[in-house]
């Protein structure tokens, strides 16, 4: 009988406890973010408006003033060399600068001058929005038929962008022009976890568990910020995304797989560097509250997809 009512009282204190997550989840859900001011100008590019370049580049920064010029000397020799082979091609890098203290704005005007504004440019977040936040300012004001997400700090090398277009147009045809690519380190896991402790290397497969427990089970690397998404992709997914911080990735290929969008998983070489602005526990306790949140709120209804209209 003892065991019966144990049995009985922990059963309602969990559907309780789970109850009041999701009343929590519902009641603290934002409202769909408001387009950046960036956007709404008349005379800025606009996602909705139709593409004029072949390639966006965005770049999220946060106090990157020492590694940006690394990964933007290895990008923009890339995409030089490749307009020269391919006079058809356009490109433009779009350096999201998410309210950096240091000098990150300084050095990627610098690229500015030199390449001019046409392919440079630079947009400025008064205050920290987190980098899925600085993502989406750049592809709200980008003007690329496929937009790249690059990280600042060059850990993928950039010649693999051919890499993830191949996985992109191996998808056509795209259902309504939306696809996506995401670059891979999965392929480099077990290398990895010689060189990780014990609790980051089970930081990092609860981090997996909870992805494919809770909202991605198709892309095993959810998080490496080399994505190549087609202009429409970039629209739908984007305008529908509420997650500002580290976990932005998931709640896009959430997004993603809700609207039907093809998803193609691409291996990419990668490299560690140093200056990560990941702090291992936190970051990941974080992600980790994001991700049931995530799927809590579009369970409940707290968040909806829309479908948005191209001008």
């Amino acid at each position: 009988q003892l065991g019966k009512l144990l049995i009985k009282c922990s059963t309602i204190f969990l559907i309780s406890f789970l109850s009041q997550i999701c009343v929590i989840a519902h009641v603290t859900a934002k409202t769909m973010p408001h387009e950046d001011a960036e956007c709404r100008k008349g005379s800025a590019p606009n996602i909705r408006d139709p593409a004029t370049r072949e390639l966006s580049v965005v770049v999220p920064s946060y106090n990157e003033e020492e590694r940006l010029p690394l990964m933007m000397d290895e990008a923009l020799d890339y995409l030089e060399k490749r307009q020269k082979r391919d006079p058809s091609f356009t490109y433009e890098v779009i350096v999201v600068n998410d309210g950096s203290k240091d000098q990150t704005v300084k050095v990627a005007k610098e690229y500015c001058k030199k390449y001019g504004s046409d392919k440079v440019r630079v947009i400025s977040l008064e205050k920290n929005r987190g980098k899925g936040g600085a993502v989406r300012t750049g592809v709200f004001s980008s003007r690329g038929k496929k937009i790249l997400m690059a990280d600042a700090d060059g850990a993928t090398k950039f010649a693999d962008t051919e890499k993830v277009e191949e996985g992109l147009n191996n998808l056509r045809p795209w259902p309504k022009e939306m696809a996506i690519s995401c670059g891979s380190r999965a392929h480099l896991e077990k290398d990895s976890i010689a060189k990780r402790s014990y609790f980051r290397t089970l930081l990092m497969y609860g981090f997996h568990f909870l992805v494919w427990f809770l909202c991605v089970k198709e892309i095993r690397d959810t998080q490496c910020g080399f994505k190549l998404l087609t202009r429409e992709a970039a629209l739908q997914t984007f305008s529908n995304l509420h997650i500002e911080r580290w976990a932005f990735d998931v709640e896009l290929l959430y997004i993603a797989q809700r609207l039907k969008i093809p998803i193609a998983e691409v291996a990419v070489n990668w490299t560690e560097i140093e200056g990560s602005k990941l702090v291992p526990f936190w970051s990941w306790l974080q992600m980790g509250r994001d991700l049931l949140f995530i799927r809590l709120r579009y369970m409940t209804g707290a968040w909806k997809l829309e479908a948005k209209k191209c001008n």
